[in-house]
Parts: C-alpha cells; structure tokens; sequence
C-alpha cells in the first residue's frame, strides 16, 4: 500500500477508536492518583502502592495479550473484532465503577480501588495491542507508517483535549457516560476500516521473539527511559498546578488542553520533518526540546500561570513526536525484521508492557519519595515544594537526557533500520 492508497477515511476509521482510549487515559493516569487522594483521603505511600502493583500486573499480562492477539489475526479479522467488542465492555464497566465505587470505608475502597484498577488496566491493554497491531500490519514506508500513527495518535489527542476539560465542566457522571459512548463508536468505525492482510499460513509466535531482534531491543531501550521520563511529570502535574502554582481550579482545565492542543496541531510539522529529517532525528529533536523547557520549568512559583501556560504549549509540541514516531519506527523494525503479518501482537505486546512498567514506576516511586521528603497534597512548606519541583521538572530531564543519548548512539549513529 502506498501513501496515496491511505486516504482520510481510511485514517478516520481505523484511527477514531484511538479517540477513546486516549480519552480513558487521562483520568486513569493523570486524575485518579489526585481524586483518591483528596475526595477519599487516601495516603499518598498507600496509593502509590495500589498504583504500582495494579500497573505492574497488567504490564506482566500485556506480553500474553501480545501473543492472544498474533492468534486471533492468524484465525480470522472478525475473531478480533469481537476480542475487541468484549475489552471495550469490560473496559466501559470497569472505569465507571473505579471512579464511582460502592463503599467509601478505608478497609474496603483500596481492595476495591485495586480490584477495579487491574480489570480496567486489563480491558485498555487488550483492546490497545489489537488496535495497535492492525495498524502495523498494514505496513508501508517511514511516510505512510508515520500516517497511519499519526491518525491513531492525533485523534487519541482529541479525546485527550476532551478529558482534559469534561470532568472538571460536566463532572465524572457525564465524563464515563461520554466515554461508554466515545468507545461504541471508535468500535464501530475500526470494524469499518481497511483490513491488514496476515501472512500465509502464520500461526503465534514465540512472546520472546522480539527480544532475538537488536533492533527491537535497542529501540524498546530508549523508549522505555523517554517513557519514564514523561510518566512522571504527568502523575505529578496536577500536584505542580495546586501547590507549587497555587493556580485557581478552573485554569487546570487550560493548561492541559494547551499541552495536548498543541501535541496534536505539532503532528503534521513533525511528519514532514520526517521526510526529510528521518524518524529518528526528529524524535531526538523532540527530546531536546521538552528537556528544555523543564528546566525552565524549574524557575515558576506561585502565581507563574501564564509562563507555565508557555511551558505547557513547548511540552507539547516535543509530545507529538512521542506520540506518533516511536510506532512508526516499531512497525518498520518489525517489517525489518521480517515479522511483518504475523508477530505484531507480540511486539506491541512487550510495548506496551514497557508502558505499563514506566507508568508504574513513575507512581509507586515518585508519590512515596515525594512523601518521604516532606511533600503532601496541600502543602507550603519551602522544603516539600523543592521536592516536588526536583520530581516534576528536574527528574524527567534527567531521564529524558538518557534516553536522547541512548537514542543518539544505538540507533542514529549506528543507522539502525527503522
């Protein structure tokens, strides 16, 4: 297939279901550490350890989705159609009873809490490595693999841009009814979309057969330190905004539409710097970019809310290249590698376990250190604000630098296939 053979509707139907599962995102990663803890009172160390084990558990189970998915490709599209049907299900469910749980009691919430957390996370990691892999499946060069992402990615932004602002607007009863409408729709389009063709006679694969692949390690290895380093200031920053800030309510709202808004309007200028530039370097160039801009955002206090409007808006920007290379360099080190057709599942079955692993650390370390060196919900105190400016701003930095160099010397240099 060509880049000219993938036309808008194309894009549109497979990618509009990236629409709600980004929407979902939001409020698990970002707005659930901060509800459980000031509208329930959870302690920060107990909710981290919630957090982690229930991450870590559907990081370990996303290889074995990985390999359910290569599976039911080699079996028939329809088979993961109706997987899919079965995940956004369970998924709807899931999230509409973490947020509103039965029991408020503190002996029964966190097994609740725990409980909901490992069906949701379950239901998303499923109904994401079948959507992710159908795309890598059909295949192309840089450009059209790119674009493919890209309207996976740049529609999961709207529904990012929508979570950002709906919870806070018409509250979480219309937000999870929103989403239950969001994703029968995604649903409904991806059953639509343009069919990928799975290889003659292939049958599942080995879990472990990405990792006999250099290229695949190698590039699991910078994104698994770019992704920590972007977990960790998006479970703080809500944390930033109210005490280091002291911003009013009702901005939350602006400073997280701008950062996605400007993800999504920055897709199409870094795809065509792909063009010319090659995915490697303007991911790299990406890096570069939000580094800078966290230590800048080092430098904001209380009251800095249009400067951090600013901060925002350039993070954003080095977002869209996380968001929409990284895929398209995986699809073609699988095509590369000549697994193409026939192992996608357990490639982004391991992806996406390397997601889950970043996000889980980033909670289960970062909130129990910030408690640990003086930080809680609320505070003023000189001492848990620096703790909390090293954690949100200058942590990512140093991770962010890792992965740049990791990137720099293992795939540009080395001119790794991708």
């Amino acid at each position: 297939m060509t880049l000219a053979a993938f036309s808008w509707r194309d894009g549109l139907a497979y990618g509009l279901l990236g629409l709600p599962l980004a929407f979902v995102a939001l409020p698990l990663y970002v707005v659930l550490p901060n509800h459980y803890a000031r509208e329930f009172g959870v302690p920060l160390a107990t909710l981290g350890a919630v957090l982690l084990g229930a991450r870590l558990f559907d990081a370990f189970i996303d290889p074995l989705i990985g390999r359910a998915t290569d599976r039911l490709f080699a079996r028939s599209i329809r088979a993961v159609l109706m997987f899919g049907a079965i995940a956004a299900l369970v998924l709807a469910a899931g999230f509409a009873l973490l947020f509103f749980p039965p029991t408020r009691a503190p002996d029964t919430l966190v097994p609740w809490a725990t409980a909901m957390l490992v069906l949701t996370y379950a239901a998303y990691s499923a109904l994401s490595v079948a959507h992710q892999s159908w795309g890598a499946m059909l295949g192309g060069d840089a450009a059209l693999r790119s674009r493919i992402v890209s309207w996976r990615e740049g529609l999961g932004l709207v529904g990012v841009l929508a979570a950002s602002v709906l919870p806070t607007v018409a509250g979480l009863e219309v937000t999870a009814v929103a989403f239950a409408l969001l994703l029968a729709g995604g649903w409904l389009a991806w059953s639509r979309a343009r069919a990928p063709v799975a290889r003659a006679g292939a049958t599942a694969t080995n879990i472990w057969l990405p990792f006999a692949r250099p290229a695949f390690r190698r590039l699991l290895g910078v994104f698994m330190l770019n992704g920590i380093a972007s977990a960790v200031p998006a479970t703080l920053v809500l944390f930033f905004i109210q005490d280091r800030l002291q911003a009013p309510a009702q901005l939350e709202p602006a400073f997280l539409a701008s950062y996605f808004l400007c993800a999504a309007l920055s897709i199409p200028l870094w795809l065509m710097g792909v063009q010319r530039f090659g995915l490697a370097r303007c991911w790299l160039a990406g890096m570069v970019l939000a580094m800078s801009v966290f230590v800048w955002a080092t430098q904001l206090g209380a009251g800095d809310t249009a400067a951090f409007l600013v901060v925002c808006a350039l993070s954003g920007v080095a977002l869209g290249t996380d968001l929409a290379l990284p895929g398209a360099m995986l699809a073609g080190v699988i095509a590369h590698a000549g697994d193409r057709g026939q192992a996608e599942g357990a490639y982004f079955g391991w992806w996406n376990f390397a997601t889950k692993l970043n996000l889980a650390l980033a909670a289960g370390l970062a909130l129990p250190l910030l408690g640990l060196f003086g930080y809680a919900p609320g505070t003023r105190s000189a001492e848990g604000l620096q703790a909390l400016v090293v954690a949100y701003c200058l942590l990512p930095c140093v991770l962010k630098l890792g992965a740049a160099l990791t990137l720099y010397f293992t795939i540009i240099r080395r001119g790794t296939p991708t």
